[in-house]
């Protein structure tokens, strides 16, 4: 498969744009938080653990937006639901992590920013919000739709980030004012957040025909590729693409079916490391409470 993946060339493969691109972020990151961040009203430098943090989320988005990962995403639905669960599930919540409380206060009270968060961060909204744009997004003509138009593409995946982001701030609350929820409401908040996702997972692993022309229909697919692949390039090995069996052995179906299950498992797996961090912080903070018990002296 990797030989066959040749073809489209270095630019597709490798993205050096968007790399550039998430170099100068992480130059800014560096430089904000790190020696300019009094420049910035900032405070405290981020501890190795926030820097990691954002680090490893810039690498991730590389590695499925700029990696053949992306490439393979316009292939096989397998390879999109992979991009798509850590895009969306596990990247918002290392960024979240990895950015400096001051930094976070200061976006929070900006003007335009502090009354939609006060509508928008309510964990029913947040919640509601993100999985019914989830769910809407694989409809099949409107999942279809999103890989017809570079453009149309590139402002469903960002409005689907910014609400997971929307969607993980009332569990993980960067700052005191977010903190909206005791422990018990978080942890069933994950659970409810679990089953509004099922619904679309199960549609698509259990569907009894192909769901989107864009993995199964010749000319659906060349335009999906269209969206990452320099135009000059497919055009040149255009007579040569058969379709998605050229690069998996896989048949649709089968493929369809593995992608529900990928992003379903991701899912399972993230939620569990976040409960598991409610669950030890919640101890940990009723621990301190426990009067020790008194001395024999």
């Amino acid at each position: 498969m990797w030989l066959n993946l040749q073809i489209f060339g270095f630019r597709a493969l490798w993205s050096p744009y968007f790399l550039i691109f998430l170099i100068l972020i992480v130059v800014a990151y560096a430089l904000i938080t790190g020696p300019y961040r009094h420049r910035f009203g900032g405070e405290d430098k981020p501890s190795l653990k926030q820097q990691i943090s954002f680090y490893i989320a810039i690498l991730l988005i590389y590695a499925v937006k700029g990696s053949p990962v992306d490439l393979m995403s316009h292939i096989t639905l397998t390879a999109h639901m992979t991009q798509m669960a850590i895009y969306i599930l596990i990247v918002p919540i290392l960024i979240i992590k990895g950015i400096p409380e001051w930094i976070w206060h200061k976006f929070i009270y900006a003007p335009f920013i502090r009354p939609m968060l006060k509508v928008l961060a309510n964990p029913i909204i947040s919640v509601l919000l993100f999985y019914s744009l989830f769910s809407f997004y694989h409809v099949p003509f409107v999942f279809d739709f999103s890989k017809s138009s570079p453009i149309a593409h590139t402002l469903i995946h960002l409005v689907l980030f910014i609400a997971a982001f929307n969607m993980w701030l009332p569990v993980l609350a960067p700052v005191m004012e977010l903190d909206r929820l005791k422990p018990l409401l978080k942890i069933a908040y994950v659970f409810v957040s679990a089953v509004l996702m099922t619904p679309a997972c199960v549609i698509i692993i259990f569907a009894a025909e192909p769901l989107y022309a864009s993995y199964s229909s010749g000319g659906a697919w060349i335009t999906a590729l269209s969206l990452c692949v320099p135009g000059d390039v497919l055009q040149g090995i255009s007579s040569n693409l058969t379709g998605p069996g050229l690069f998996t052995s896989m048949d649709v179906l089968e493929d369809q079916q593995l992608g529900g299950i990928v992003m379903k498992v991701i899912q399972e797996i993230t939620y569990g490391f976040i409960l598991a961090g409610i669950f030890f912080k919640w101890f940990s903070k009723e621990s301190l409470r426990v009067d020790p018990l008194p001395s024999d002296s």
